[in-house]
C-alpha cells in the first residue's frame, strides 16, 4: 500500500434524514451545485433529496463531493450515538468528504467517504479527549488505524473465497453468539461503539490530535505479513482478555491475556477455572494500569457521557428475580419462567464469562459469548462479562434477587484505554505501551 486510501464510513440508518452542504458540492456527472439545507427520504421507492424550493429524485443510490475538500463539510442532524448502551442520545455532526445516500430495508442508509488520516482526526478525539497525553494519542491512532484496515482486509478475502462469516451456533441446550463489524456490507465501518466513535469534525478540537495522527501516519501493527487486528476497550479489570473469548475461534498471538501491570499482582491465583479464584480477583482490587480513580487522568479517556460511569473497575448490578427474567424476555431471549440459577460455565483468562447457565422454571439455556451474556442481563448492556452471582433470599426455592459483582468495561481485548492513559501518564511512549497490550507485534509504516 503507497497510498493513503480512502474508506466508507456508514453514519445512521433512517426512514428521514435532515442535512446541510456547506460548501459546493457535486453529483458525479452532473453540472449542478449544491449547497444549504435538505431532506432526504424514500418516495415509491427511489430517493427524494428535497430542499425549501426544489426536489430530485434519485434510483438506487447518490452522492454529493465536494468542490473543495479542506474546507467544504456537511452536517447530519440527530445522529444516534452509543446505540443500546445506557448513554444513548442524538447529536447534530459535522463531517468533511462526500456524503452518499442508499436504500437498504426500506431506510436510507448515509455514508461518509473519506481519506483515513482525515477519518482519524475525529477518531481519535470522539474515542477519547483530545486534550489526552500525546503518546496516548499516538499509540490509539495506530491501533484505529490499523483496525479498519485489518477489517476491510478481512471483508475483501471473505468475499474473494465468496464466505460469509458465521457469528451463531445453537442447540437446544446453548446459545452461542458473537457481535463483528462484519454486519456491515455497504461500508467499510460505523460509526458509533460497534465499530469505532466517530463524531465528525467539531470533535477535532486540539493540535496534539493533530500531531499524533501525523506523527504516526500510515503506521499499523503487524504480526508476521498481516495487518494486527487491533481490538481495545475501555477497561480490561486488571487482565486483558483472548481474542478466541470474545468472537470467532481463531486465536491471535497479539491478542492474548496480558496482565495490566509491571508484575504479577500478589495474593491472587489467576487460574480463574476455579471459580473460587474468579470470585476472589472480583471482590479484590489488584494493581493494575487501569486501576486508578484520578480523575484527571481518567478525563483524558472518558468522554462526559462516559464519565456518567464511575465503577468501571469494579462494580455491581441488583435485579429482583421478577426483573430479570422480564429483562431477558425483552431483550429477545427466552421466558425462562421464575429463574433459578446463573450457573458460570467457562471463563476466560481475565475472568470473563464466556459461556453462562441459565436455569428457570420453564426452561434451561447456555449463553455465550461475553456480549450475548452481557447484552441479555441488562436495559443497555453490563460493564462486562467478568462478574460472579450472588443469590439473596428465597421464596418457594427460587432466589428473590440476584447481585452481579463485576470488573472491567467492555470485552477486554487488546489495549486497555484506561491502563493506556495510565502509563502515558507514567512516562511510556507510545511504542511501548502498544507492545505492552498487542505482545508478538511490530510497528510498521505502510504509506
Amino acid at each position: 500500500m503507497k497510498t493513503e486510501p480512502e474508506i466508507n464510513v456508514g453514519i445512521l440508518s433512517s426512514a428521514k434524514v435532515k442535512f446541510a452542504l456547506y460548501g459546493d458540492y457535486k453529483i458525479k456527472d452532473e453540472i449542478s451545485e449544491f449547497r444549504g439545507q435538505y431532506t432526504a427520504r424514500i418516495k415509491d421507492g427511489k430517493i427524494q433529496i428535497a430542499s425549501a424550493e426544489k426536489s430530485y429524485e434519485f434510483d438506487a443510490s447518490v452522492e454529493f463531493s465536494p468542490e473543495h475538500h479542506h474546507s467544504d463539510y456537511f452536517t447530519i442532524y440527530d445522529v444516534p450515538i452509543g446505540i443500546k448502551f445506557h448513554w444513548e442520545r442524538k447529536e447534530k455532526q459535522s463531517f468533511r468528504g462526500s456524503i452518499k445516500f442508499l436504500i437498504k430495508n426500506n431506510e436510507l442508509v448515509v455514508i461518509n467517504k473519506i481519506l483515513i488520516e482525515t477519518y482519524l482526526l475525529s477518531v481519535i478525539s470522539s474515542e477519547m479527549n483530545a486534550k489526552s497525553g500525546t503518546e496516548l494519542l499516538k499509540a490509539h491512532a495506530v491501533i484505529s488505524r490499523g483496525w479498519l484496515l485489518a477489517q476491510i482486509e478481512k471483508s475483501k478475502q471473505l468475499k474473494a473465497k465468496h464466505e460469509k462469516p458465521r457469528s451463531l451456533f445453537e442447540t437446544d441446550d446453548e446459545l452461542i453468539r458473537w457481535y463483528d463489524r462484519e454486519d456491515h456490507d455497504e461500508f467499510d465501518v460505523c460509526a458509533d461503539d460497534h465499530c469505532q466513535r466517530y463524531q465528525g469534525i467539531k470533535k477535532i478540537v486540539t493540535d496534539a490530535v493533530k500531531h499524533a495522527v501525523h506523527h504516526t501516519r500510515g503506521m499499523v501493527l503487524y504480526y508476521k505479513d498481516e495487518i494486527c487486528d487491533a481490538r481495545f476497550s475501555k477497561s480490561c479489570g486488571g487482565i486483558s482478555e483472548a481474542f478466541e473469548n470474545a468472537w470467532e475461534n481463531s486465536p491471535k498471538p497479539y491478542l492474548v491475556p496480558v496482565i495490566d501491570s509491571k508484575y504479577e499482582p500478589d495474593d491472587f491465583d489467576l487460574n480463574f477455572k476455579e471459580e473460587k479464584n474468579a470470585v476472589a480477583w472480583i471482590n479484590g482490587s489488584p494493581k493494575a494500569f487501569c486501576n486508578t480513580v484520578n480523575k484527571r487522568i481518567l478525563a483524558q479517556v472518558l468522554l462526559e457521557y462516559d464519565q456518567e460511569t464511575t465503577d468501571f473497575y469494579r462494580w455491581k448490578r441488583e435485579y429482583t428475580n421478577e426483573e430479570l427474567s422480564g429483562l431477558i424476555v425483552k431483550k429477545g431471549g427466552p421466558d425462562f419462567g421464575i429463574l433459578k440459577d446463573l450457573i458460570p460455565v467457562e471463563r476466560g483468562e481475565s475472568a470473563r464469562l464466556i459461556k453462562l447457565k441459565i436455569t428457570g422454571s420453564k426452561k434451561t439455556l447456555t449463553i455465550g459469548k461475553e456480549l450475548e451474556i452481557r447484552r441479555l442481563l441488562s436495559p443497555s448492556h453490563l460493564y462486562s462479562s467478568a462478574f460472579y452471582v450472588e443469590k439473596v433470599g428465597e421464596k418457594d426455592g427460587y432466589p428473590e434477587k440476584f447481585i452481579l459483582h463485576g470488573a472491567g468495561w467492555g470485552h477486554g481485548v487488546g489495549l486497555c484505554q484506561i491502563g493506556a492513559a495510565v502509563m502515558a501518564e507514567m512516562g511510556y511512549n507510545f511504542d511501548e505501551i502498544l507492545l505492552h497490550y498487542y505482545r508478538n507485534a511490530t510497528i510498521k509504516t505502510l504509506y
